[in-house]
């Protein structure tokens, strides 16, 4: 009998176990959830480096991964600019327009803010953003001369906090560049299962 009991007691253990611990992780994201308002950007991306070339369109889909991954609303656009060269080919002087949303701090949009009208606040929460060779898997480091512009002119439109940037970008050469910023991105709470797929604040 006592080794039923023990039996019927590990089983439940096991089961009950994984409940509580999701139910635990949902409520400290809960209780660190602060309101947000979605801000809109946009900005005509123009790439200067001595190290890689882009065509327009390999450009605007890079920096598609990079606004995604940094927080960006999963809506966000980035289309090649205009180019000299061709679809595919590289150009010097490669060009791409993005149009963004991204959450900032607060129940109203802060001064000069471009944000839909009628927007209400959301739930946001601060998620750790690392980029390094791979990570994003689509980043390489012939991208490095691209993350140091995309750290210097698109990043301050994110609200971001505890940046730390050591990337090393070697020009003419790949060897000795190093990719490697991270920073805390302010980004929309995670939905409950069985909401609608529609970016919330629209």
């Amino acid at each position: 009998m006592k080794t039923s009991w023990k039996m019927t007691a590990a089983m439940a253990c096991a089961l009950f176990s994984p409940l509580l611990i999701s139910s635990t992780i949902r409520a400290d994201e809960t209780a660190a959830q602060e309101p947000g308002i979605w801000q809109k950007h946009s900005y005509s991306f123009a790439f200067l480096g001595f190290t890689s070339t882009y065509s327009c369109d390999g450009l605007a889909d890079k920096l598609k991964v990079l606004l995604i991954a940094a927080g960006a609303r999963p809506d966000a656009k980035s289309r090649a600019g205009a180019c000299a060269s061709g679809f595919g080919r590289p150009d010097k002087f490669a060009r791409a327009d993005l149009t963004f949303y991204t959450l900032a701090l607060g129940a109203s949009p802060s001064s000069g803010a471009d944000a839909p009208s009628g927007s209400k606040p959301v739930n946001g929460t601060w998620r750790p953003v690392s980029f390094a060779a791979h990570s994003p898997r689509e980043l390489a480091t012939g991208d490095c001369e691209l993350i140091e512009q995309f750290r210097n002119n698109v990043l301050p439109m994110f609200t971001t906090r505890n940046v730390e940037n050591h990337t090393t970008c070697v020009p003419h050469q790949e060897s000795g560049s190093n990719i490697d910023l991270r920073f805390e991105s302010f980004t929309a709470a995670r939905r409950p299962p069985g909401a609608g797929a529609k970016p919330a604040g629209t």
